[in-house]
């Protein structure tokens, strides 16, 4: 989907381990040039050292894809040709990065992906009322039962481990059969709330389809329902002339189609690829190519 030869430029801007950009790199020998960002400085160091042998054809940069266009002019890194994001986390993140991602770690919550961002899982989960936890759960992680896990939480508060809010959690809502653990929505809501996962994806989207040429191209993958959902609505709205409300006889929007879909309907990884990898059976493709007229 990428469509990158000898001498692109590429930005990838969720870096993580550094395993697309490597292939992206192989793929642009011999002067192709990648951009690689990431907010995890312990991500960027990893993904440093995988990347050494590339030399200067990769920049890397420990800074939120949030900024992306920031970014890319502050290195001067044009034309653009393509643009991969690869959201959630690594399995590195997930399984021992000590910072409370994962419900198994005995480890203290924070689950922010940067040590500058300001408000840490603790934070939300021992301070925040209960009401508030209840949307947050709700609305982020799409927990039917948000209002009997966040009033556990408050009961058992302070609540000071992974591993402790994941137990609190199990005992609230007992497995039942479950493919899932009963942790695993609220885990996700409250790190893509910590995070500002969200707001920030739909910034750096609308960054993403501004500095790609002519003909560039953007693939973003997903792993859960609602940045797959925000995606598809974003490509959506750009790949239109007209946003205008459903019924209106003129159109007053003024929008001016931005994208080109390149898949119609989302990919979705093969069951030989689950088979090799089960971490990717959520996972969901998406990708256009920009037209030029947000230049």
């Amino acid at each position: 989907m990428l469509a990158v030869g000898p001498g692109s430029r590429c930005v990838d801007a969720t870096l993580g381990d550094g395993g697309h950009a490597a292939a992206i790199l192989e793929a642009t020998a011999p002067d192709g040039k990648l951009l690689g960002i990431d907010a995890d400085p312990q991500a960027l160091e990893r993904a440093r050292k995988r990347l050494s042998a590339f030399g200067d054809r990769a920049i890397l940069v420990n800074d939120n894809f949030a900024n992306l266009e920031a970014i890319v002019e502050r290195h001067s890194f044009r034309p653009v040709l393509a643009v991969l994001m690869d959201l959630g986390l690594s399995s590195w993140q997930l399984e021992s990065g000590g910072r409370g991602f994962s419900f198994r770690e005995d480890v203290g919550l924070d689950m922010r992906l940067s040590p500058s961002q300001p408000v840490t899982a603790s934070d939300v989960v021992n301070t925040y009322s209960q009401v508030e936890l209840q949307r947050i759960i709700s609305t982020y992680g799409e927990e039917q039962q948000a209002r009997r896990i966040a009033a556990a939480i408050v009961r058992h508060r302070p609540i000071e481990t992974a591993l402790q809010l994941a137990r609190v959690i199990e005992a609230a809502v007992p497995r039942r059969g479950q493919r899932i653990h009963p942790a695993t929505r609220t885990f996700q809501a409250i790190r893509v709330f910590v995070n500002r996962e969200l707001e920030t994806l739909e910034s750096a989207l609308e960054q993403a389809v501004r500095v790609l040429e002519q003909g560039g191209r953007l693939v973003v993958i997903a792993y859960h329902s609602l940045d797959d959902r925000l995606i598809k609505t974003f490509l959506r709205r750009e790949s239109r002339d007209c946003i205008c409300p459903t019924g209106q006889p003129t159109c007053t929007c003024e929008h001016r189609a931005s994208v080109r879909l390149l898949t119609k309907k989302v990919v979705k990884p093969s069951a030989a690829e689950v088979r090799e990898n089960p971490r990717v059976r959520s996972a969901r493709l998406r990708a256009c190519v920009a037209l030029g007229q947000a230049q």
